[in-house]
């Protein structure tokens, strides 16, 4: 089965280059090992792709392999070798050790605004590098952000680059992502571009500072109309102790309309990044409570349900087709209308 024109190193046997110790994870169509190559004794997360699981989806994996050959940044879990057996495709990752974002906020004693706003410069510098090289991640959320190491001073880590897209490869304007992170434009099946991942930045910024998400119902309709109106609120009590120059942070991220949504560099000047304005109040005790009371449901966890995202297009009088996003992405090989 022929994998495309990436560059792939042909072996037998992936036992001839890695001791595979454990696993650590699983999607749609791959596992996570954690593996040991044998001559440097280095170790990588190993990606493993059944050959037969990936018919039909190959696109999927060169795009994601093209993506991950291009980017080098300290934020972004970087692709170290390509590997292929007669039977599977093998993707040896940079090794992150630390954990998920909430976990770890979850595990912290001390937590403050500073610490919050120190994160997402990281992930606004990450994400403004893909920008420059013509990348959309399209898929920006808690889940995919990693602590590099178990040490308090780790950097945070991007990973995932399932449904990123370069924006010379044509218009995007499919469907796809996850619940409650995706912008308005991407649910009205406009064509769209970077904006979408200052969107999710924004949600993801709002959800440190509180716990709980600016947009959330059980139904799926609901929670769409919330995000189309970019309907949401900074409650009391829980934003009561929240500086107004995070809630104007906000504010720009989580813009309506794309083209006054902040772009990730102006993002990166705005006075609660690069200024002195993010409080050093502790609220970890209200945020690590929220996301352990909002973040258990299933609904935050799971893929973009295609069927109820169809119904809701109808509704609006609008058709379109949809991507969905089970673990491991599996889009299709072209955004269409």
């Amino acid at each position: 089965m022929p994998l495309g024109k990436n560059v792939k190193k042909k072996i037998e046997d992936i036992n001839m280059v890695y001791n595979i110790k454990e696993k650590l994870g699983a999607g749609a169509f791959s596992e996570v090992v954690l593996a040991q190559e044998k001559n440097s004794e280095r170790l990588v997360a190993l990606k493993c792709i059944p050959k037969k699981a990936l018919r039909g989806k190959e696109a999927v994996v060169e795009n994601e392999i093209a993506v991950l050959k291009k980017i080098t940044h300290q934020n972004i879990v970087s692709l170290d070798d390509i590997y292929e057996s007669p039977t599977h495709l093998y993707l040896a990752m940079e090794l992150v050790t630390g954990g998920e974002l909430f976990d770890r906020i979850i595990e912290r004693g001390y937590y403050t605004e500073k610490d919050a706003s120190q994160l997402i410069g990281q992930v606004l510098d990450a994400v403004q590098y893909l920008h420059n090289m013509g990348i959309v991640h399209r898929d920006l959320k808690p889940e995919n952000l990693l602590y590099a190491t178990p040490f308090e001073d780790s950097k945070i880590m991007i990973s995932d680059f399932g449904l990123s897209k370069f924006e010379d490869s044509g218009m995007m304007a499919t469907a796809c992502g996850t619940p409650g992170y995706v912008a308005p434009e991407l649910l009205e099946q406009k064509p769209y571009g970077k904006a979408v991942d200052v969107w999710a930045i924004g949600v993801i910024s709002y959800i440190l500072l509180c716990g709980y998400p600016p947009f959330y119902d059980e139904n799926d309709s609901e929670l769409f109309n919330q995000i189309l109106k970019a309907e949401y609120e900074f409650d009391s009590p829980y934003w009561d102790d929240i500086s107004e120059s995070a809630k104007d942070f906000i504010r720009h991220l989580l813009e309506r309309e794309p083209e006054k949504r902040l772009t990730c560099e102006q993002a990166l000047q705005h006075p609660w990044i690069c200024g002195d304005t993010a409080l050093e109040r502790d609220i970890h005790g209200s945020v690590s409570e929220q996301i352990q009371k909002n973040f258990a449901r299933s609904q935050w966890k799971r893929a973009f349900n295609a069927t109820s995202f169809l119904r809701h297009i109808t509704k609006m009088g609008q058709s379109a087709e949809t991507e969905e996003h089970h673990g491991e992405p599996v889009p299709e090989e072209k955004d269409k209308w």
